[in-house]
């Protein structure tokens, strides 16, 4: 049966399941779910472009890709577009086909730029380097069992730092935004963001099904906040550490490690099972912090672009 590439039908739970399963199969350290998808295509801004496909072959989803601009960068022109093939049927064209689609959506879109992360495999590599695209930095994924390893004992905050869940900020979620636009302008990336639309962080962030405030902890100086740790969870077993980060005038004091050190004891505490974060190979400083919490590396990503025109 030949196989075919076409849109995530929006509104079509199944569809969005069969995704789901496909990205978990081939990409299994990343949290998603059903809902978080459906959400994500229905409250992208119209600037992000953003176009889940899906390669069918006999009517089964074999292959998934996420496409968009990244609307956010202060560089116009940025496209992303990030495949995953169901590891039993590779071989079959979906990836090609899919790429192409990807491309061409993102060339009507005005994107300059496609940067796509390739798993690092040496037949995705090859793939990558097949249809263009060149090799840039590189990421590791990293898990930590919540039930069988120990994490480090809870740190006393320093005097005048409090704890709070980000659900305290439920009421005014603003100086919780300003946070996280300071520490994102500050996050070494290919393609930096801005943050400056408060109403679309409130949309893709804060009410996003994903982050669970109850688990984000939040360290607070005189009622402001100055230090966070994201959590993302699928409301079941599964933890994703989405950003931490810490205001520039509180840096150095080792609240980014308290954060998530609170963070993951409440979350173990409130029963997820594994947590996964993400690291740059050449972020000596931050995978050590990692390790010191107890993850592993269990695969990476190696981030690659092509130009388009």
């Amino acid at each position: 049966m030949d196989v075919i590439v076409r849109p995530l039908r929006p509104g079509d739970p199944a569809d969005a399941e069969a995704f789901v399963r496909v990205r978990r199969r081939a990409l299994p350290f990343m949290v998603m779910t059903a809902g978080s998808l459906a959400f994500d295509l229905a409250h992208a801004p119209a600037r992000k472009r953003f176009r889940p496909l899906v390669a069918e072959e006999d009517g089964e989803v074999i292959g998934t890709a996420q496409v968009g601009i990244a609307h956010e960068s202060a560089e116009p022109g940025q496209g992303f577009a990030n495949l995953y093939v169901r590891p039993d049927r590779e071989g079959r064209g979906a990836g090609s086909l899919l790429l192409a689609a990807a491309e061409e959506h993102l060339a009507r879109s005005g994107a300059r730029e496609v940067w796509s992360w390739v798993y690092d495999e040496p037949r995705n590599r090859e793939f990558a380097v097949r249809h263009g695209y060149t090799a840039k930095r590189s990421a590791h994924f990293l898990r930590l069992d919540l039930v069988r390893d120990a994490l480090p004992p809870r740190l006393e905050p320093p005097a005048g730092v409090e704890l709070r869940p980000a659900s305290s900020f439920a009421a005014d979620p603003r100086p919780v935004f300003a946070l996280d636009a300071e520490t994102t302008a500050d996050e070494p990336s290919d393609v930096g963001a801005v943050l400056a639309d408060y109403e679309g962080w409130l949309a893709d962030t804060w009410h996003h099904p994903l982050t669970d405030l109850e688990l984000t902890t939040v360290a607070v100086v005189d009622g402001r906040p100055v230090a966070f740790s994201l959590a993302q969870t699928d409301r079941e077993t599964r933890y994703s550490s989405g950003m931490t980060g810490t205001a520039r005038a509180h840096r150095g004091r080792g609240l980014a490690k308290l954060v998530k050190n609170d963070s993951l004891h409440r979350a173990r505490a409130a029963g997820i099972r594994e947590a996964f974060t993400g690291n740059d190979t050449d972020n000596g400083p931050m995978l050590a912090v990692n390790t010191w919490f107890g993850y592993r590396v269990c695969g990476t990503e190696v981030r690659h672009v092509r130009a388009l025109g």
